[in-house]
């Protein structure tokens, strides 16, 4: 078969051609499934695809590791999970025969909720998937490291071994030490031992552990040696959340150049700087004149140097290489509208990955020939979704009460006229976070019932700049949360919003910020949604006090427990009037599930209109496909009882 016919057959096998529904109302299950297709890698031959593929079948739900040969169409199926007892978090191919698994798994440490991780091989030749770290291995280090999937160089030159940066045999947890495990034989030796506070390692091009990130109680600092184990030059230090921060990306083939981030007139831009430079200057590589530059560098081996940037925030990739620039406008003249990220080449770069999406694109996955300049359809992130059924977001600003300048994007349903509709305020979660205009499936799914969505990137999200951030921190129902409810105020001084057919829903921190739009404000919002939501700030501080993050967590969210509490939903229960929906994983390891227990608990006692659903081993993501659906049927319901969509405005 042709290698393009074989293709276009792999992207039906994988999940069928597009569903093109009618754009009237769809089942739940086309937006709150989980992805039905996710995690694409490419093997380093460019010979086969492994990626995460959701089933539903009457033997097995969940999802799968999925391996197809793209020259045979031979599939292998490794690795089955119900997203309850683990995870799958990232697929990375070690070579052309191993591929690398991480998961993730709920457990419990001395008492405190934790995530685990760890990392799986999957050998084509023997068919077998084995923990990629031995027993014996870790009999060799003090405590058994909950993190083990921390890999800092693949070593592409030695196709036996990598290099990953583990915890276990420092005096405190946190502090890595560096081993090198042989993919065949799961041995390994420590290449660098653990340093005091040091907690975490970055290699250069030439396999060089030559970077250490330290971290004490209240300030960061970045040290360089020469080789593994070698003496330690401090080049920078600096506080948490601080303007003078200096964060190393990594490093060009010459090993004295290292990239990194810092701040360029108040935004997060990318520098290379000169190890030899006594003044350690730095030499502005490239910045975006309105948002901080995110993302990772993009480096190519066969070129032997770095060609650009993963920027984040809703953005393209950015290549600095004319080579790969033209590479990415004829992308753009493929999929005109759309966001395409090359997410992976090959190792002689002639076969390459597209992931491409936009706010009315939920994704689609290509591969690309450059060999014969063809790009072919490999899978659809949602299958049940298309283009002519999702509706467009459109960027906007206002102005809060202070006056400062508030982005915003709003999803209106379609065909929709922009005059008196029934509106979802969603606040995102982080806080320090951000939203875009890019597919989001919550909005969809809400915009598809009716409802206008109207989203903020308030103060403290991420994105905007140094004050921007600042401006967050240790700001939990301040003026972060007037910026949302001043952004409420706005679409109804606009006529856009009906001011009595108006919903705050959120997850994580938007949970919070939806409890306490609520409690705040309870003539503005009908109702209230909180999914995992933080309902007692205080209880949130002093539950970290026994991990690595503590000092961070203070410095971010604040120390004082009585005023933190006097911010939080729980102490102010009795000012919300409105129908409040709770849903929290039972195993939720970033914010517990005793938040929203007490939460039901006290607007039960205080005979609020409350319902809870809490989700059995479910964790903070809704991971699981089960509680995906149940989390946003109950939504549906509860938003079509008091919201009443069909009702003129």
């Amino acid at each position: 078969m042709k290698r393009n016919s074989l293709l276009l057959a792999l992207a039906i096998l994988l999940l069928g051609p597009f569903s093109h529904a009618a754009t009237a109302r769809l089942p739940v299950e086309a937006f709150a499934s989980i992805p039905d297709v996710s995690h694409v890698s490419l093997s380093p031959d460019g010979s086969k695809i492994a990626s995460v593929v959701r089933i539903d079948t009457a033997e097995h739900r969940g999802t799968v590791v999925s391996i197809v040969d793209l020259q045979s169409g031979e599939k292998i199926i490794p690795i089955h999970t119900d997203n309850k007892r683990f995870v799958i978090l990232s697929l990375q191919w070690a070579n052309k025969d191993l591929l690398l698994i991480e998961a993730k798994y709920p457990a419990v440490r001395y008492g405190n909720p934790t995530t685990e991780t760890r990392l799986l091989k999957y050998s084509l030749a023997s068919g077998k998937t084995n923990n990629l770290l031995r027993a014996s291995v870790l009999k060799r280090l003090k405590w058994l490291p909950q993190l083990q999937g921390n890999i800092i160089d693949m070593l592409p030159d030695d196709d036996d071994h990598l290099l990953l940066s583990l915890d276990g045999m420092g005096q405190e947890v946190g502090e890595d030490s560096v081993i090198r495990v042989s993919l065949t034989q799961g041995k390994s030796s420590f290449v660098q031992a653990s340093k005091r506070h040091m907690q975490g390692w970055v290699t250069d091009r030439q396999h060089r552990i030559r970077i250490g990130i330290y971290r004490d109680d209240n300030q960061y600092r970045i040290y360089e040696q020469q080789d593994a184990n070698g003496e330690l030059r401090e080049l920078w230090h600096f506080g948490f959340f601080a303007e003078d921060s200096v964060w190393p990306l990594g490093f060009d083939e010459d090993p004295d150049i290292l990239y990194v981030r810092a701040y360029h007139e108040g935004l997060e831009a990318i520098f290379k700087v000169h190890l030899s430079d006594p003044q350690l200057k730095k030499e502005l590589v490239y910045s975006n004149p309105n948002y901080d530059v995110m993302g990772s560098l993009i480096y190519s081996k066969l070129k032997h140097k770095v060609i650009g940037i993963s920027e984040g925030n809703g953005e393209e990739y950015t290549f600095w290489d004319k080579e790969y620039i033209g590479l990415q406008n004829g992308l753009k003249a493929i999929f005109p509208g759309s966001n395409n990220y090359i997410t992976q080449f090959s190792a002689d770069e002639r076969y390459y990955i597209v992931y491409s999406s936009g706010s009315t694109e939920p994704g689609s996955y290509y591969v690309g020939d450059r060999n014969v300049g063809e790009i072919y359809p490999l899978a659809h992130r949602y299958k049940k979704l298309t283009p002519e059924v999702l509706v467009p977001t459109e960027r906007l600003n206002y102005q809060a009460r202070d006056n400062m300048e508030i982005e915003a994007f709003l999803t209106l349903p379609k065909e929709a006229v922009p005059k008196k509709l029934p509106m979802i305020i969603f606040p995102h979660g982080g806080p320090i976070s951000y939203d875009n205009d890019s597919f989001d499936y919550w909005t969809q799914f809400f915009a598809n019932r009716g409802y206008g969505v109207f989203r903020m990137n308030f103060r403290g999200s991420a994105g905007y700049g140094y004050d921007f951030m600042k401006a967050g921190l240790q700001n939990w129902g301040l003026e972060m949360q007037n910026d949302v409810e001043d952004g409420t105020r706005f679409l109804i001084d606009k006529g856009i919003a009906d001011p009595d057919r108006i919903c705050i829903v959120g997850a994580s921190y938007g949970g919070y910020a939806a409890l306490m739009g609520a409690a705040m404000t309870p003539e503005l919002y009908r109702c209230v949604i909180s999914i995992a939501g933080v309902t007692d700030v205080a209880y949130l501080v002093k539950s970290s006090r026994r991990t690595t993050t503590y000092e961070v967590v203070k410095q971010q969210i604040g120390s004082d427990i009585d005023a933190l509490y006097q911010r939080s939903p729980l102490s102010q229960a009795a000012k919300i009037t409105v129908p409040v929906l709770l849903v929290h994983g039972s195993k939720d390891r970033v914010v517990r599930v005793k938040h929203s227990q007490m939460m039901y608990d006290e607007l039960e006692s205080l005979n609020k209109d409350v319902e809870f659903i809490e989700l059995e081993a479910g964790d903070h993501h809704l991971s699981n496909n089960e509680h995906r659906l149940t989390t946003f049927k109950a939504m549906d319901h509860f938003l079509a009882k008091y919201l009443q969509v069909n009702k003129k405005g």
